[in-house]
């Protein structure tokens, strides 16, 4: 499909993610909520699931799926959870690992992360080591989790040293992205996942972003270019996945922001009162494209271009968008410095030479990063 088309919001589409045995698809558009009961049926028949979900999600679709689950005859358990980032914890894991150890969920039986990228990240991992590895169905439900962490096997929790640094490289069987439940997502929390359909269009479609400039508000709206944007954010992940699954190579690219987001994200302690993750990797992607300009790598008018589509779109793009602020230059290098792509202490950034052309960039002077820091952080919004 072509940048400049759009189908129907009633049109499944499907992405297929080519892991050889470990390939699976990736089911996109209104209702397929409604076939994970004979989804999981194939999977596993007669079998156990596992749903594991948070309490805002449990309210909203938990009946929906439990009942599809169900009805294909399979026993289920529920296991909720609190919402936010919190959850996705030692505690969180150790409460999941030991509800489905009770709920007697054997090898043979299904795991399903049923929520957005907390739930997706949290349950994958206890997936992977529950005996030693359980199949999952990832039910993604909020649009970062649709366009981005339920996609490539990327499983985890965080640790008081930093995001995502404790987890495993584990696929699912299956991707069931419901577009429709979207529609009662929160204001904020879409617009959070926004920030990662734009990053697809940054990293190497410019035809994309240029799309999205055009088109953002149909997704937020729920037109076809909802499905649209999900479907080309998945298809270019998956292409992604398929060439680098352990993220060994142009993985990496799928980073582009989160450097610098993730670091915030630390300082502002994962409190979403004052930044939730997309908002987070907004502002590092900004701030990715201004670090670029200021080392003489890409058009100034391009960072601006990327700053002025996400404000147009509600997200923040400076760290004095942050409510109480970031703390210091010193507290973004320290935090960095635990970042996954640092290697042997050596800063590792995505930048970029341009809209569509970002690359990794090895071995950054931390003194350059300073300098830019210390300007950036202290410019207003």
């Amino acid at each position: 499909m072509q940048q400049g088309e759009a189908a129907g919001a009633g049109q499944e589409r499907v992405i297929r993610v080519a892991l050889g045995e470990r390939s699976y698809d990736i089911r996109i558009g209104r209702g397929v909520i409604d076939g994970l009961g004979a989804a999981a049926a194939r999977l596993a028949p007669g079998g156990a699931v596992a749903v594991v979900t948070d309490r805002n999600v449990a309210a909203a679709a938990g009946a929906r799926a439990r009942d599809s689950l169900r009805a294909a005859g399979m026993r289920v358990t529920e296991v909720v959870l609190e919402p936010g980032e919190g959850t996705k914890s030692w505690a969180g894991l150790q409460r999941v690992v030991e509800a489905m150890l009770a709920a007697k969920i054997e090898r043979g039986d299904l795991v399903v992360a049923l929520g957005g990228g907390v739930i997706g990240d949290l349950a994958g991992f206890a997936a992977a080591i529950l005996r030693r590895g359980v199949r999952f169905i990832q039910v993604p439900t909020s649009l970062l989790a649709q366009v981005d962490s339920s996609v490539g096997g990327k499983t985890g929790i965080n640790s008081p040293h930093g995001k995502n640094l404790v987890g495993a490289f584990y696929q699912p069987s299956l991707v069931l992205a419901d577009t429709g439940v979207l529609d009662s997502l929160p204001e904020r929390e879409f617009r959070a996942g926004y920030a990662e359909v734009v990053k697809y269009g940054l990293i190497d479609q410019p035809e994309f972003f240029a799309w999205c400039e055009a088109n953002w508000r149909g997704v937020r709206e729920g037109t076809g270019a909802r499905e649209h944007a999900v479907a080309v954010s998945c298809a270019a992940k998956a292409a992604v996945v398929a060439r680098d699954e352990t993220e060994t190579g142009d993985r990496a690219l799928l980073n582009l922001g989160h450097t610098f987001g993730h670091a915030l994200e630390r300082l502002t302690g994962y409190d979403p009162r004052r930044l939730v993750h997309g908002e987070g990797v907004a502002i590092g992607m900004a701030q990715a494209f201004r670090f670029s300009a200021k080392l003489g790598l890409c058009p100034p008018e391009d960072a601006r271009r990327v700053e002025r589509h996400l404000t147009e779109a509600g997200l923040p793009a400076h760290v004095s968008r942050i409510p109480g602020g970031a703390g210091s230059v010193d507290g973004m290098l320290e935090a960095m410095a635990q970042d996954k792509k640092v290697t042997r202490g050596a800063l590792t950034f995505i930048l970029a030479r341009g809209i569509g052309r970002s690359f990794i960039a090895k071995n950054v002077s931390r003194d350059d990063v300073r300098a830019f820091l210390e300007e950036d952080m202290r410019a207003p919004a």
